[in-house]
């Protein structure tokens, strides 16, 4: 395998590679005193590094690599999940203010502080387990993709390459090694992503040009809006489905909320978010359209621009498209996607296990030996992913972005009902929800499992019955709408059956229970320039629904 790089590019990819031991290194000198500095950056981030920092760490390589060969194979549809940038703004203005008065470290520690111990247990096993099935392996698995399309090695050995290098300085520095170097991760991923899409409209002869061309061939390719009956991208499974699904990744995710509890104020979080969700409507310009670029080139001028697999049309554009040098850049911009996403995840898993697991089993441990047991963690999460993939690719029907999506429709409905009505209504009790997530997990577990089993007889179109094979065959999108009904009702139900929490244990953590205080300090953090900047998004968000209609 020859590698697409000339000289020039990897004297660009060099120095992106200097700038960011760079600044590991200058942030490693700083030292971690405790679990705070170490886990939260001493939680005194600012706005912009936190806003950077949400961005880049949701668009890991699985979404370059998965997102561009979605827009490649099926269009527009999955664009309805990168316009949850409103559910980012959820985060910032109904979450947020709950988390940070609480005071906790980690998602499974509020669920302890709002309901019981029981609850910590299960997000604390449960978000480690879901952190291997769609995250670690897919950022893996599309990243040694990405490394061996470009540097010309194999495959194993540019994904785990990576992860050594990614895991290195996430290890040492800690909170502050990863938000600081995604930020820097955040301007070259955007910058070499642009440089494709606009050399990309150039090549296909311009926006409607691309248009007419795609849709001489599919005639769907650009509407969002697919029938109700449709079996993969159905508008009510994506629209809905997809909110069940952001709430939970938006607003509730370790990985994710890490960030904005990074801020040392309500005000900052949410102007972090308030960035964060700005930044995320990027991936439709900058992802989505490439791969339908790449698509309408395959049309154009087959003998040049040749895709055998839709995953693989991102890195097509970055080897035909771009000149010497820019190559180099593009290259370190992927890298930077695959880098940003891994150590999120290293650093959230340390997190959960050292913060929620071995804390809770070990509390008279010192806070060094507490470092050093999160960093063990991390080794041991990589190596899961690792396992993981060969299951992976079975599960999307070869489309990475589609397996993520799937996977985290089944994780998402039983924690989001829990936080949702949990935050929302004070009468929620720890029974309730510690019944709907482990409910939840039982259907997760069947639904997967079906879903494998059934794999070879959905993919030859073989006639066979049976209520497991008709669970196994509903649409992704819409499983998640139903497995979200079923929580809320087994919530709201088992609820109502038993006593009431103790509402002076709960202060502060839920609607019912705020004081004039809690009131009084949330109106106090924000201005009149968050709220503008905050409809303006929405306003953005509804345009491009409306535009994207076939």
């Amino acid at each position: 395998m020859e590698s697409v790089l000339e000289r020039p590019d990897w004297i660009v990819l060099g120095i992106y590679f200097l700038a960011l031991i760079a600044v590991a290194a200058w942030v490693v000198l700083q030292k971690n005193k405790d679990t705070e500095d170490y886990f939260l950056a001493g939680r005194n981030v600012g706005w912009f590094v936190i806003g950077a920092s949400i961005f880049a760490s949701n668009i890991g390589s699985e979404h370059v690599v998965g997102l561009a060969g979605t827009g490649f194979e099926s269009g527009t549809p999955m664009a309805h999940y990168e316009l949850h940038a409103w559910i980012v703004l959820l985060l910032g203005w109904l979450f947020l203010p709950f988390y940070i008065r609480s005071g906790a470290f980690t998602m499974p520690e509020f669920l302890e502080k709002r309901f019981d111990s029981r609850s910590r247990w299960f997000l604390s096993i449960f978000s480690l387990v879901a952190y291997v099935l769609t995250k670690v392996s897919v950022t893996i698995y599309a990243g040694g993709i990405v490394v061996s399309e470009l540097l010309g090695i194999p495959f194993w050995y540019g994904a785990i390459g990576v992860v050594v290098f990614t895991g290195i300085y996430t290890i040492v520095g800690g909170m502050k090694a990863v938000i600081y170097t995604e930020t820097l991760q955040t301007v070259i991923l955007i910058l070499g992503s642009l440089t494709i899409t606009y050399l990309g409209l150039q090549e296909v002869g311009g926006w409607e040009q691309l248009r007419e061309t795609v849709t001489s061939v599919s005639p769907d390719h650009f509407n969002m809006w697919r029938p109700m009956s449709d079996p993969q991208f159905p508008w009510t499974g994506l629209l809905i489905g997809g909110t069940i699904v952001g709430i939970w990744y938006w607003c509730t995710d370790q990985y994710i909320v890490q960030r904005t509890l990074a801020a040392n104020n309500i005000k900052i979080g949410r102007r972090g978010a308030i960035f964060g969700a700005y930044l995320k409507l990027m991936p439709i310009l900058i992802f989505l359209v490439p791969g339908i670029i790449a698509f309408a080139l395959t049309i154009q001028n087959p003998e040049v621009f040749n895709v055998d697999r839709a995953d693989r049309a991102f890195p097509m554009l970055v080897k035909t498209l771009l000149p010497v040098g820019l190559k180099g850049l593009v290259a370190g911009g992927l890298m930077a996607a695959l880098m940003s996403s891994l150590a999120s995840v290293f650093n959230s898993c340390s997190t959960i296990f050292t913060i929620d697991i071995y804390k809770k089993l070990r509390p008279e441990k010192t806070e060094r030996e507490l470092l050093t047991i999160g960093k063990v963690a991390t080794g041991i999460i990589v190596v899961l992913g690792i396992i993981w993939i060969p299951i992976m690719d079975k599960i999307g029907g070869g489309v990475m972005y589609q397996y993520l999506q799937n996977v985290q429709s089944y994780i998402a409905p039983p924690v989001t009902t829990v936080f949702l009505l949990g935050i929302l209504w004070k009468r929620v009790n720890s029974k309730a929800a510690i019944t709907t997530l482990t409910a939840g997990l039982v259907l997760l577990v069947l639904r997967l499992g079906s879903e494998i089993y059934y794999q070879p007889q959905i993919a030859s179109n073989a006639e066979v019955t049976g209520f497991l094979f008709q669970f196994a065959t509903v649409n992704f999108a819409h499983m998640a709408i139903f497995m979200f009904l079923f929580s809320v009702i087994l919530c709201i139900s088992v609820t109502l059956a038993t006593s009431p929490p103790d509402y002076i244990k709960i202060k502060g953590l839920s609607m019912g229970t705020l004081s004039a205080d809690d009131k009084a300090a949330t109106k106090g953090s924000y201005s009149t320039v968050d709220v503008v900047l905050s409809v303006l998004l929405v306003i953005i968000v509804i345009v491009i629904l409306s535009y994207f209609t076939g």
